[in-house]
This record gives C-alpha cells, sequence and structure tokens, in this order.
C-alpha cells in the first residue's frame, strides 16, 4: 500500500477506536477492580518485540488488556479527588488532532503554520472568560500545569524585585537572567528574597527551590485561627525588612478547603498599596480558584466579592486541566510584564530559532516560557472555549458548586461527620463558603482513620485524603463538568450511609 494511504488507513482506525470509546457508557466503578489492575499489570509486556504487531493488534491490547487498568478518573462525574476536571467533548477532540498534525507551536511561523496564533487567540478568550483585559495581559502562554505556571510567576517575580532594588541604587542594568542570583542581589544590596503568602499549595515550595530562592523563603503570614488569611499589619512588616526583597503569592483558592486568601477588592486593593511602596511583586495561585471570576450572581456573591482584585495582581497562575475540563499537560500562565519574559526566558544564540518578524507580532512561546519544544496544547482549550461560551462554563461552575453545596449540607445535617473548618453563622451563610472541595471527617476516631479507604473501597466514588489539624480528613473536589446535582447526590450519601453501616455493624455499635 502507498505510505500516504497507509497513514490515512492508520488514523481512520484509531479515529474509529476513539469514536467508540466515547460513545460507551461512563463506567458505573469509579476504580477498577482488583482483577483488572492485575490483568493489565500481566499483559503489560516485558521486553521489547523484536517484530512489531501492528496497529489493530495494538489498538486491542490497549483497549483489552491496559485500559482496564486505569482508573475513570475523566470519564465519570464521581471522580472527587485531585481537583481532577472531565475532559469535555470538544477538547478530546481537538486533543487528537493535536496528535495527528503534531505542530512546532514554540516558534512563531506565521507563513507556515498558524499555530502560535491559535495559542494567543486561546489566551486572549481565555481572558475574556476570567474578566481580565487581553491587552492588559501581554506575557501569557501555556504549560504543563499550575506547578510550571508557578515557577513562570516566581521567577518572573524574582527578577522584577531584585531589579527594582537595584535600580534604587542607580544600577539599571541588572538581571538575574543574566548575571545570576547571587551576582544580582549582590549588585542590588539584597540579604535574602522571601516568599509571603497564606497556606500555599505544596507546588509554590517546590517552584522556589527550583529557582534557586529555597523553600525556606516561603513564609507562613496568616491569621491566626483563619491562616488562609492574610495578616495585614504582619505583611507590612515582612516587606519593610531591610535588605530583603518580597513577592506576596494569594492563593486563590486554598487546596485542602477552597478557601480564599482575600476577600474583596479592598483588601486586595491595600495588598496592592503595600506592595508598591516597597517594589514586592504579586502572584496569584489560581490553580482553580481563578475560575471564580466567571461566576456572575445569585447565591455565588461571596466567591464573587473574593475574586475581585485578582486582577490587580503581577502575575497569575492556572490550571486548564482542573475547571476548564481539558486534558492533563494543560496549565496557563498571565502577567502584566512583557519586558520581564524575554530578560528570563530569551533562548539565545539559537539563529535556526529566530522568526523574522518584528517584536511587536506575537513573541514565539520559547522566548516567554520554559520549553523549547511541546505541544500544541492550546487547541483543546481553544476548542472548548468556542464550544461552550461563557455561559457554558458558567452553568459547568454553578452545577459543580451546586453539588459541592449539596454534599457540605448533607454533612451539616449528618450526626456522623462534621465540615471542617468550622465556620461560624447559620447554614446559608456556611455553604456560601463553599466553593468546589467539601472537607470533612467522621466524628468517630476509629472510623474516621479508615474513612477514606473505606470510601474508596466501594469503587463508587473516590475521594482523597488528606489532613486538617494534625487528624485525618477526607476532601471532595468537585471539578467534572459533567457533575449532576439530581444523579450524583444521591450516590454519594448512599455510599456514606453503607460507609457509616458497615463501620457500625462492624464494631457492635
Amino acid at each position: 500500500m502507498d505510505d500516504k494511504y497507509q497513514y490515512v488507513d492508520t488514523l481512520a482506525k484509531l479515529s474509529a477506536a476513539i469514536a467508540d470509546l466515547h460513545t460507551e457508557s461512563p463506567p458505573e466503578a469509579v476504580l477498577p477492580s482488583d482483577l483488572s489492575l492485575e490483568h493489565a499489570r500481566a499483559n503489560l509486556l516485558r521486553h521489547l518485540p523484536a517484530a512489531g504487531r501492528g496497529i489493530e493488534k495494538v489498538i486491542k491490547h490497549l483497549r483489552e488488556d491496559i485500559a482496564p487498568g486505569f482508573n475513570a478518573s475523566s470519564r465519570s462525574s464521581n471522580y472527587f479527588g485531585f481537583v481532577t476536571g472531565g475532559i469535555t467533548p470538544a477538547a478530546s477532540l481537538a486533543d487528537n488532532l493535536v496528535t495527528a498534525y503534531d505542530q512546532n507551536v514554540q516558534v512563531h511561523l506565521p507563513k507556515e503554520t498558524i499555530a502560535t496564533e491559535v495559542e494567543d487567540r486561546t489566551l486572549s478568550l481565555l481572558c475574556e472568560l476570567l474578566k481580565l483585559e487581553p491587552a492588559q495581559w501581554p506575557h501569557r502562554t501555556f504549560t504543563t500545569g499550575a506547578t510550571a505556571s508557578n515557577v513562570l510567576g516566581l521567577a518572573c517575580g524574582r527578577e522584577h524585585i531584585i531589579t527594582e532594588a537595584a535600580a534604587a541604587r542607580g544600577d539599571t542594568t541588572t538581571s538575574v537572567g543574566e548575571i545570576g542570583i547571587f551576582e544580582a542581589m549582590h549588585r542590588a544590596g539584597l540579604d535574602k528574597i522571601q516568599i509571603l503568602t497564606t497556606v500555599p499549595h505544596s507546588s509554590l515550595s517546590k517552584a522556589a527551590s527550583l529557582i534557586g530562592m529555597g523553600r525556606a523563603s516561603v513564609k507562613l503570614i496568616g491569621v491566626g485561627g483563619s491562616s488562609h488569611k492574610f495578616d495585614i499589619p504582619r505583611l507590612k512588616k515582612f516587606l519593610e525588612a531591610p535588605g530583603t526583597a518580597s513577592i506576596v503569592a494569594i492563593s486563590a483558592a486554598e487546596v485542602n478547603t477552597g478557601l480564599f486568601a482575600t476577600s474583596g477588592l479592598h483588601e486586595m486593593e491595600e495588598i496592592r498599596k503595600l506592595c508598591d511602596m516597597y517594589g514586592a511583586w504579586i502572584h496569584v495561585d489560581g490553580a482553580f480558584g481563578i475560575m471564580g471570576r466567571a461566576l456572575t450572581s445569585g447565591p455565588y456573591d461571596k466567591i464573587i466579592r473574593c475574586c475581585e482584585g485578582l486582577d490587580l495582581a503581577d502575575s497569575i497562575t492556572g490550571d486548564g486541566h482542573k475547571l476548564l475540563n481539558v486534558p492533563y499537560d494543560c496549565g496557563f500562565f498571565l502577567s502584566r510584564h512583557r519586558e520581564i519574559a524575554s530578560r528570563v526566558f530569551r533562548n539565545p544564540n539559537a539563529a535556526y530559532l529566530s522568526t523574522g518578524v518584528d517584536a511587536d507580532t506575537i513573541l514565539s512561546p520559547l522566548n516567554v516560557g520554559i520549553e523549547n519544544s511541546r505541544r500544541l496544547r492550546a487547541l483543546p482549550v481553544y476548542a472548548s472555549l468556542v464550544a461552550y461560551g461563557s455561559e457554558g462554563y458558567r452553568d459547568m461552575l454553578e452545577r459543580q458548586i451546586t453539588l459541592s453545596r449539596g454534599i457540605a449540607q448533607f454533612v451539616l445535617d449528618s450526626e456522623e461527620f462534621e465540615l471542617l473548618p468550622t465556620f461560624s453563622g447559620d447554614n446559608e451563610e456556611i455553604l456560601g463558603n463553599i466553593y468546589i472541595v467539601v472537607l470533612f471527617r467522621a466524628k468517630d476516631q476509629g472510623l474516621n482513620k479508615e474513612l477514606v479507604d473505606r470510601i474508596k473501597a466501594t469503587r463508587r466514588i473516590y475521594v482523597s485524603g488528606t489532613a486538617w489539624d494534625g487528624r485525618p480528613a477526607c476532601r471532595f473536589a468537585v471539578s467534572n463538568w459533567m457533575a449532576n446535582v439530581a444523579r450524583d447526590l444521591p450516590i454519594i450519601k448512599q455510599v456514606l450511609g453503607e460507609v457509616v453501616a458497615g463501620w457500625k455493624a462492624g464494631n457492635g455499635a
């Protein structure tokens, strides 16, 4: 067969296999059975075959042997672990096109492909969804996820605060990207750099380690009793420390509880004023909280207020594979400071990567982010944004919040569980704090130690285990686009009820 037609034939077979997968009913079991896991492990090839098996046998092998060993995180609305969104049909289609066309998106080549234009336009549409003026966020790019985006945010922040300190001493040429952090700090007269935050995601410390600031540079300055909130007087005290440059990292929202670090525009304006006074950089880790800006009104006023003023930040991190519900390997990064991008991420001395176009057009992604090569992550986001629009995404988020609040209401009404953290006020006020995360524990300490494992053992819903105040806790993270209160909440209530009943029966209660 001619090579061209062989490729087309292969692509057709793959497309048919993928189409079959999407037309199948979502699996009832969120987690694979022990037998499925054993089958998948037993059928993994131990050695590379001398002669390939061919595409048809590989498709059969993947579907019948390997896939049964995966959990159904993207295909089930009852997977509530790790803030893992599903994959919308539009995003799934586009992701397969990304693989089929395999574009080099890292170099802007407008006469050869529109790949970089697709990415730039997608990021502009995303800004609109988040009620951010695209022109005010000229440094924007896609990453592997929020962790990589936090690396970008801290790297840009580090460049900015050291440059500001150096400029105050009359040196306008100092750049960490050019001379390194040690020499740059020396020229700027700095003794240390600090990251001031409240209950950060672990990826913030990892990012600090990766860019040479160190995990110890992360300082927690939360209010006693409400650790997710900023203690503003302490923030000011840390910012004015002599010989010190600062990045203020704002969590929107905190991963364990879904609570936001700020509660309104006034608070963000106060933080912005302090940071401007002391030459600090504001970075928002909005892995999933930033999507709260897509909400409009109604019972979501508390969340809307918590998202007000986040546009005053210097940089923002987001995760596409969370509430955007696109495939894994997709985060995004937005910054107001385009000039810093090239100072930190410019790929020097590689003539073959030159675009030959002026600097005022679309920047080559390799000069504004980490990777020199990557897939066209933008296309699934573009397809999904176009397919569902702002109203569609708002509907998805409202359904997710409604389900989360339904779970929280069940916990509040239950004699067996307690909602965490402890909120004051009536039920309506308490539920108003719930975004997409529900943290709770069993009141019986014996059951609490086994709660997560017992829930997962049912294989009907998946939750993640965590800790709160030094004790085990359980967390629901509702982030799948298929969330449906009428269908999903009864299953959750039934499973939790059966877990309690099973515990009592086994312990003579």
